[in-house]
């Protein structure tokens, strides 16, 4: 189960689903899309499919909706005690699983907007920075709370023409001695 949730999380297309999911307790497709507008219909329904499969996600109800059977998505999981239980094993290879899950998503982002034909690096808004700071563990604690109070901010908006869907990936490295 590890490795379906590590998977769903570092996606960044199932990430905003599962999340959107677990925000709502139980949500349709239909909802999902339309919070979702530049995902293709068929990648969304593909992605929920294999959630479902995964045991991330399940489905609770399934109803009629003139001739179509609408299905009604939860969580199938308690994702923060999932989360806490992975940290209580303390395992650094779980740990860098999830690390190198995460930099793949990130790539397979960056090649899929690399390939297109037409792209505007100067006004696209896209772009990737490292800077460096001494910090308490405390302090790294209020930063990353501040970065989380601040995304949350933007992540209720609804996508418009002009508002397109865009990821922001923090890393908080290891500490070292220098």
């Amino acid at each position: 189960m590890h490795n379906q949730l590590i998977e769903s999380l570092t996606n960044p297309i199932k990430n905003r689903l599962l999340l959107e999911v677990i925000n709502q307790g139980q949500t349709t497709a239909k909802v999902l899309a339309e919070k979702n507008k530049n995902v293709p219909q068929a990648t969304l329904y593909r992605y929920l499919n294999k959630m479902v499969s995964d045991g991330v996600l399940k489905v609770v109800q399934e109803r009629k909706v003139r001739n179509v059977t609408e299905k009604i998505y939860a969580p199938a999981i308690d994702l923060t005690a999932h989360i806490d239980q992975m940290i209580a094993e303390n395992s650094g290879a779980v740990y860098f699983q999830m690390f190198q899950q995460f930099m793949i998503g990130l790539l397979n982002e960056f090649k899929t907007y690399t390939e297109q034909e037409e792209i505007d690096l100067r006004n696209d808004g896209s772009g990737f920075r490292v800077a460096s700071f001494f910090a308490t563990v405390d302090e790294l604690k209020e930063l990353s709370g501040k970065i989380h109070e601040l995304i949350q901010s933007y992540a209720k908006n609804e996508a418009t023409p002009e508002r397109k869907a865009r990821s922001v990936a923090v890393i908080f490295t290891p500490p070292t001695d220098n």
